[in-house]
């Protein structure tokens, strides 16, 4: 091989592993606690351990096969993310609930925030109760009823993570910078010492940027205002992520992924999100919320969902969902 093969040589395999790392960097984003989207995973042999640990399908006499039905690059789906909070002796609960539509033909993604307090019927409970509480009386299948529940919306697949795997990415990735919108003090996990959060931009760790998010009582706007730190945080990942010098962390935080998620997407659909990905990646998310009000209930603090709300909210991810989906590529 001359020496300008070498250089073409050199050069194209850069190329290709700037071009893995940003795919992979979209899988971690979604996986994470509310990006945009879960778009890709790599292929090659160094992945396929933790491609093997996430793959976890649904029950098909519940929720029937209809992810198989799905060619990603042209027909809308949904996904529901779900962020794991783990508790000593039990499933957990789930502190974060979005669900994201994707419309390929139209280019259209919406994500919906579900305030973790919503009440609403849990079947394996028998009663209602908060939404939280779902994945704790069976994991992820119970959350998906209780999702439908609220808005009828056929969910096609699911992303959990627990909040180890949120912190161990942030912190392999050397930390995100955010803008904090006011001063409020949060207790961290693991050392259980209080931490003040100033008004302006501040550098945090994967401990710090988990209080950050999770951070509601004082936040003038509740469930609501942390629906947006969640998504400030990720939106502060992808600039880290699709930074260059993040290229050697790749492994690492492939290793995390791996360790901390769960997913029912096949891998034999990846090659799939990693093509819708590059077609959309530029594409604007519409951010939704559901309109209700908080009310104490037995001495219990609830957020009672708006049924008018509830039931545009349908009509607005059904409609994406059916936008075009006769036409012909």
């Amino acid at each position: 091989m001359d020496m300008y093969s070498r250089s073409n040589y050199r050069a194209r395999k850069r190329l290709r592993k700037k071009r893995i790392f940003r795919v992979i960097l979209f899988l971690f984003l979604i996986i994470t606690i509310g990006g945009a989207t879960f778009f890709g995973i790599n292929f090659f042999t160094n992945t396929q351990s933790a491609t093997n640990k996430i793959y976890q399908e649904l029950d098909p006499d519940k929720f029937g096969e209809k992810m198989n039905d799905v060619e990603v690059t042209k027909d809308p789906f949904t996904i529901l993310m779900t962020g794991v909070e783990n508790q000593e002796g039990g499933l957990g609960r789930s502190d974060v609930l979005l669900l994201l539509t994707v419309n390929p033909k139209t280019e259209e993604i919406k994500m919906l925030s579900i305030p973790r307090d919503t009440l609403t019927y849990v079947e394996e409970a028998g009663y209602e109760t908060k939404i939280t509480h779902a994945y704790s009386y069976g994991g992820i299948e119970p959350t998906i009823e209780a999702v439908n529940e609220l808005i009828d919306v056929p969910i096609d697949y699911y992303v959990t993570t627990n909040f180890k795997g949120f912190e161990d990415i942030i912190d392999t990735l050397g930390g995100v910078t955010v803008d904090v919108p006011f001063t409020f003090k949060a207790q961290l996990t693991d050392s259980l010492r209080w931490k003040t959060y100033y008004e302006g931009k501040m550098d945090l760790n994967g401990n710090e940027a988990l209080a950050y998010v999770r951070m509601r009582k004082q936040d003038p706007r509740g469930d609501l205002g942390r629906n947006e730190r969640q998504q400030q945080v990720i939106r502060a990942i992808m600039e880290e992520g699709t930074s260059i010098s993040k290229l050697p962390k790749i492994n690492n935080v492939i290793e995390d992924v791996g360790n901390n998620v769960k997913t029912n997407i096949p891998p034999s659909k990846f090659l799939s999100f990693v093509k819708l990905y590059t077609k959309m990646k530029d594409t604007k998310i519409e951010r939704l919320s559901i309109d209700g009000v908080n009310d104490y209930i037995d001495g219990a603090s609830y957020y009672l969902a708006s049924e008018e709300s509830l039931d545009e909210l349908t009509d607005i991810l059904n409609s994406t969902l059916e936008k075009n989906t006769s036409s012909n590529e």
